[in-house]
């Protein structure tokens, strides 16, 4: 539920982060798993008895998808709080990074599945801030936004873009425990959320501008 990226451009990591592989890409290819590894990596250590409560799912669907993320490597049992009755779990990684081109040509079933699980996240993420935006201090309501802009780019220019803002974003405090803790006073979290789509059947201006009787290549029936 938090610090998926998406950008199949070629290699992107970080020291805190995992690449997806063909292996990692079948794991987190459903939406309770993609789930699963956000609510460990926003809240921290859990049981799959209490992640269940906040997925509304069964403990039993938590604790097998779970072993399904240990077993691919996103998630490993917390020894330190576990004990006999109860098992607890941690996120190995901060952060997600899909950016393998070629992999999502190859698997391009699991590949669909996990973006899908991811913009569904994204969905969800942003009606539960506006459930909540009314209860929240005002200087927060204020800072909130939710903006999109038309643009007509290159697939070159596009990726420019996407490399500005990175770059904007990277300014900025991370959402780390170790960050938090230097954090200023009244630092929240703040969940930035990007997408670049393409969006290839929109008519260019000069057809919208002549009409369709007037457009180059174009006939009146």
């Amino acid at each position: 539920m938090t610090d998926p990226r998406v950008k199949l451009d070629g290699p992107q990591t970080e020291a805190d982060a995992v690449v997806l592989d063909a292996k990692g890409l079948r794991a987190l290819a459903h939406p309770v798993r993609v789930q699963l590894v956000g609510l460990l990596r926003k809240y921290g250590p859990s049981t799959a008895t209490r992640l269940a409560e906040r997925l509304g799912v069964n403990s039993g669907t938590a604790s097998y998808h779970l072993r399904q993320l240990g077993a691919a490597g996103f998630v490993e049992e917390d020894t330190e709080r576990g004990n006999a009755r109860e098992r607890w779990w941690r996120s190995v990684y901060r952060t997600t990074w899909f950016n393998d081109p070629d992999l999502a040509e190859r698997e391009p079933e699991a590949a669909l599945a996990y973006l899908r699980s991811v913009a569904a996240i994204y969905t969800l993420r942003t009606q539960q801030t506006l459930n909540e935006l009314q209860t929240m201090p005002r200087a927060w309501r204020d800072s909130f936004d939710m903006s999109d802009w038309a643009l007509r780019l290159t697939p070159e220019e596009t990726a420019a873009l996407y490399r500005d803002l990175r770059d904007v974003i990277a300014r900025y405090r991370r959402d780390t425990p170790e960050m938090a803790a230097r954090a200023p006073e009244g630092a929240e979290r703040v969940a930035l959320i990007t997408y670049l789509l393409p969006e290839l059947d929109a008519p260019a201006a000069a057809a919208v501008q002549a009409g369709p009787e007037n457009a180059a290549g174009t006939e009146r029936l």
